[in-house]
């Protein structure tokens, strides 16, 4: 039973990496494809490697691109992994207790009490901010 477990979890990683490398690697592709598009010439100049043009935008742009992908990554592994050294878990199911006795417990809203169906976006904002006003007068 473990290692059917592990092997779930190791496939749900798996699928979960490939997913967010595809939508990377697309949008960085939609990206340069835009850049392309607006203005070609300037494009092919930005990749051409001779050395007046080493720090053109495009090759600054995709400089940039990476510094920011690197960073961005970096930077939330360091905030994941020291969340998880500062509540002191040994694995994932005692980290998820830790974390649910920290964060507030969620109500069940089973039946609903109040809409859930909205006919658009101002229907439900104009639902949102007359619940807010009935609100702010029962606190008083």
């Amino acid at each position: 039973m473990a290692d059917e477990d592990r092997l779930q979890r190791i496939k749900a990683g798996a699928f979960l990496a490939s997913i967010a490398g595809i939508s990377a690697f697309a949008g960085f592709s939609f990206t340069l494809a835009a850049a392309k598009k607006a203005d070609p010439k300037y494009f092919n100049k930005g990749l051409q490697s001779s050395m007046e043009l080493a720090d053109a935008g495009v090759i600054l742009a995709m400089r940039a691109l990476g510094w920011g992908t690197l960073y961005a990554i970096a930077g939330t592994s360091c905030l994941c992994y020291s969340i998880w050294k500062i509540s002191g878990a040994k694995d994932l199911k005692d980290f998820r207790l830790k974390a649910g006795n920290l964060l507030p417990v969620l109500t069940k809203n089973n039946p609903p009490q109040s809409r859930t169906e909205f006919s658009g976006l101002n229907d439900l904002l104009t639902y949102i901010s007359e619940d807010y006003g009935k609100r702010s007068v029962k606190d008083n």
